[in-house]
């Protein structure tokens, strides 16, 4: 249910700017391996991210449907929402992660099971979940 709650906050409409959290808050909350922009495997970066002087954006339309997310520092936006990592906690050979979201219409806490490998990020629906969905990195 986790990962649905996470799809549901992914194609709502509010879109903020990173918070100014700096890369050793990151690395100190197990996060540094998820740092940078993600995309789903067998899209185009082009398509979802522009490149700016301080890294990714979302390209302007922006489509709030895209399959992709930002996380920088303790934050992770998707195309339409702002999330504020609250939590991360092992849970097996993964990741939950505990996220306090924000979009157009609400507010709410979404729990997602995450795991890094091989430059591939791993997204789990459940603790049960053994094939996941793979996010490949855009940018750092």
């Amino acid at each position: 249910m986790a990962g649905a709650h996470l799809v549901a906050a992914m194609g709502l409409g509010l879109f903020l700017t990173p918070a100014g959290i700096s890369a050793a808050l990151a690395t100190e909350g197990g996060l540094a391996a998820y740092q940078g922009a993600w995309v789903l495997e067998g899209r185009d970066c082009a398509e979802v991210y522009s490149p700016t002087g301080k890294g990714t954006t979302f390209k302007k339309p922006i489509d709030i449907f895209a399959p992709a997310f930002v996380i920088a520092g303790r934050r992770l936006r998707t195309p339409g929402a702002s999330c504020q990592i609250k939590a991360v906690r092992p849970t097996g050979d993964r990741q939950l992660l505990v996220l306090d979201c924000a979009n157009a219409v609400a507010a709410n806490e979404v729990r997602t099971i995450m795991a890094p490998s091989n430059g591939i990020l791993k997204r789990y629906y459940s603790e049960q979940d053994t094939t996941g969905v793979g996010y490949r990195r855009c940018s750092r």
